[in-house]
């Protein structure tokens, strides 16, 4: 009796660890993320309009960058290379503000940061939602804004923005996407609603703050950027 219990426990072992091994097997193999590197975005279409909203000519291009790099980062589905590594191969480089959007500039540069893909990107709005285009409203999207991006009327925050992923072998466009995003609220001034936010300091841009996106213009950006990194991993899979 104790011989045949000791057979049978014999058995189910041999066979649990079979089918252990029979699963780790046959079980997929991870998939690898796309290691990417995101360009700052060429803003040259809404420059003037951006200089008066904010008093200064600000970097929008690359404060959407790094938002990009934040949401894409903790969505996951793309390996994103430091900014402080790709900064340098640019500065050695010399790469240019109006290398930005261009697709074979930016894979001469994926090959030597060691990426999959570059993403670039334009932002073709950011102002308003006014339809006067006599004053740089429509693409640039100034739209009668005064320094510091103060109007007589109430309007909303419009932000858009289309990007592109490039194959760094070929320079070959794999697939785009676009972002636009919407104030919720109406207001004299796109900076306004922020509470706690005066501006940017000498540390640089950073539109992922918390009292930046609270102003008409920022709850605009957040959202453009958002849909933009949602379409971006829909791609991706």
């Amino acid at each position: 009796m104790k011989k045949a219990l000791f057979a049978a426990a014999v058995l189910a072992l041999l066979t649990t660890t079979w089918v252990s091994a029979a699963m780790a097997q046959t079980a997929p193999a991870p998939v690898r993320k796309k290691r990417v590197a995101i360009f700052d975005f060429d803003y040259a279409t809404v420059h003037g309009g951006v200089a008066a909203i904010f008093g200064q000519d600000v970097d929008v291009g690359k404060g959407i960058s790094d938002l990009l790099v934040k949401y894409l980062v903790k969505d996951g589905s793309y390996s994103v290379i430091e900014r402080k590594a790709m900064d340098k191969i640019l500065a050695e480089q010399n790469f240019s503000n109006s290398d930005r959007a261009n697709p074979n500039s930016a894979a001469k540069i994926g090959k030597l940061l060691g990426v999959d893909a570059i993403i670039v990107g334009s932002i073709t709005q950011f102002g308003n939602d006014t339809k006067n285009t006599g004053i740089g409203g429509g693409g640039g999207g100034f739209g009668g804004f005064g320094l510091g991006g103060f109007k007589h009327s109430k309007s909303k925050a419009i932000v858009a923005l289309d990007a592109r992923i490039v194959d760094i072998d070929t320079g070959e466009i794999l697939s785009v996407a676009e972002g636009k995003g919407e104030s919720s609220r109406e207001s004299t001034s796109l900076t306004g609603g922020g509470g706690n936010w005066h501006g940017f300091g000498a540390g640089g841009v950073d539109f992922g703050s918390s009292d930046f996106q609270n102003t008409i213009i920022g709850e605009a950006v957040k959202t453009a950027v958002e849909k933009m990194s949602t379409e971006s991993h829909c791609r991706q899979r």
